[in-house]
């Protein structure tokens, strides 16, 4: 049995995205090349930019403007009680 020759036919396979990752993977560099270009401009101020993180216990992305000296956490959306208060109101309702 010739495995050699079926490996570059399923590694050509398994690394072509679907066409949802690849329109995913745009939309993430279109967003990258956004922030960029916010906090290149100053545009929030000298020390200040715009960042995106992932929320570890919800799974949802934040938007934030961070200081950038300090790394001090100016402004979020949503903003920490609402973070908090979806994550009562879901244990809530899977304990009821």
């Amino acid at each position: 049995m010739n495995i050699s020759s079926v490996n570059p036919v399923v590694a050509a396979l398994t690394d072509l995205p679907n066409a949802q990752s690849r329109a995913q993977a745009a939309d993430r560099q279109q967003l990258v090349q956004a922030v960029k270009a916010v906090n290149d401009s100053n545009a929030l101020g000298d020390n200040q930019e715009l960042t995106f993180v992932l929320d570890r216990n919800t799974h949802r992305t934040l938007t934030r403007i961070i200081d950038r000296k300090t790394q001090e956490v100016l402004m979020q959306i949503p903003p920490e009680y609402v973070l908090q208060l979806a994550e009562q109101l879901k244990r809530n309702s899977s304990s009821g």
